[in-house]
């Protein structure tokens, strides 16, 4: 493609970086058709506006999700992408595949769609990017025959998804591989039929450190933690500091709850568990010297989303401590209260933090059965994102008249 005929995009091939668009470039040089893809990006790039258009629910026999339709304002002028859907493929938990596996998928999604992917979305899911209605079925049915399936889209539970865990992680707290597994095949019905007033998802960390930002990302975010106090090597604390690590600063300053208290002479630490928030932050910096304490579970949190627009916000302690043995039964019945009363008190497209902040957090408590506890906090939990600024929010032109033009050029 030369640069003169998609200025804008050209300039999303310089730099060092790779770039989607040399990539869709690429894919173009065997399917002509990605052109159209491209000539459309430009055109939402000059216009600043986007001409995907959302279309509804396609999908496959015996499933109402996994689909993610999506059609071309454009259709007349880059009928290439007129159809576009994306499938959502439900990942391995902690994404782990072979390369026989990922050679197969990719092998399927050259010969029924673009050969575009996204390895992940932001749900997690393997994304698919790019087919028409008439492939999707017999997609579906050659991603089924050698193990596949899809994932969550629409009103349903969203795939679960889960940190690596103790396949490779030492500050794993619970089977987060394990966890993830076993509800996504129990709530196989949940995932592949939308059922509910909007989407919910489950996120596993193993640990508070959270690298899958359950507690931001998910409606109920299930995190590693311990109960009892955290152990302490006095040897190998003494070791860092002659080390010349500075304890203090690193350490005691930067405790959330200031529970941690350091003899500088004899070079011990001295930790208030009653008063550990269990943020992890020193056993992050002093690894050897720190350890979780024995009796492990999970803190259950609820509520958080992160939407493009609006109403980003952090999840809820609901349960401080539980289980996370199998067969995860009290997960599984918390769960289940909660869509109860979402499903009975929901209204449509309302996420379960905006139903929790509607009716109260003491009728939500009351409705699934858990007492309330001093750690169910609502402040600070709001906003952990910044997607725009208030000066960037300019007046524009009606977006369905642009789009409507578009569909009669």
């Amino acid at each position: 493609m030369s640069d003169e005929e998609f200025p804008l995009l050209s300039e999303l091939k310089k730099g060092p970086w790779p770039s989607f668009v040399k990539e869709i470039e690429k894919t173009a040089e065997k399917k002509p058709e990605m052109k159209d893809l491209l000539k459309q990006l430009e055109r939402s790039y000059e216009d600043k506006i986007t001409y995907w258009k959302h279309g509804g629910i396609v999908s496959v026999k015996g499933y109402g999700g996994g689909v993610i339709g999506r059609y071309s304002f454009l259709a007349k002028e880059c009928p290439g992408v007129a159809e576009f859907h994306t499938m959502r493929v439900n990942q391995p938990a902690g994404w782990f595949y072979t390369s026989d596996a990922l050679r197969t998928i990719c092998d399927i999604w050259e010969k029924y769609g673009s050969g575009l992917t996204n390895m992940h979305g932001s749900t997690g899911d393997i994304i698919l990017l790019g087919t028409t209605t008439q492939n999707l079925q017999p997609c579906f049915n050659e991603l089924a025959k050698n193990g596949w399936d899809l994932g969550g889209s629409g009103s349903a539970l969203r795939t679960p998804s889960a940190c690596v865990g103790p396949a490779r992680c030492e500050f794993a707290l619970i089977d987060t591989l394990e966890l993830c597994y076993d509800l996504t095949i129990t709530y196989q019905d949940e995932l592949h039929r939308p059922m509910w007033p909007y989407k919910f998802k489950f996120k596993i960390a193993g640990c508070p450190n959270d690298c899958v930002a359950a507690k931001a990302r998910s409606d109920f975010a299930i995190v590693g933690t311990w109960k009892d106090e955290i152990k302490i090597n006095q040897e190998e604390v003494k070791k860092y500091a002659e080390a010349g690590v500075d304890i203090k600063t690193q350490v005691v300053d930067n405790c959330p709850t200031k529970c941690i208290e350091y003899d500088e002479e004899k070079k011990e630490l001295k930790i208030d568990n009653s008063n550990c928030v269990r943020c992890m932050h020193c056993i992050n910096v002093l690894p050897k010297a720190l350890k979780p304490g024995d009796e492990r579970g999970a803190v259950i949190l609820m509520g958080g989303k992160a939407p493009i627009l609006e109403g980003p916000v952090m999840g809820w302690v609901v349960v401080p401590f539980i289980k996370a043995e199998k067969p995860f039964d009290e997960i599984k019945e918390l769960a289940e209260a909660v869509w109860d009363f979402w499903d009975e008190n929901g209204k449509f497209r309302e996420r379960l933090a905006e139903l929790i902040e509607r009716v109260g957090m003491m009728r939500f408590l009351e409705a699934i059965g858990v007492e309330p506890d001093p750690r169910m906090i609502k402040e600070p939990r709001a906003n952990p994102f910044y997607f725009w600024r208030e000066e960037d929010l300019k007046e524009r032109t009606n977006p369905w008249e642009i789009w409507r033009r578009a569909e009669s050029e």
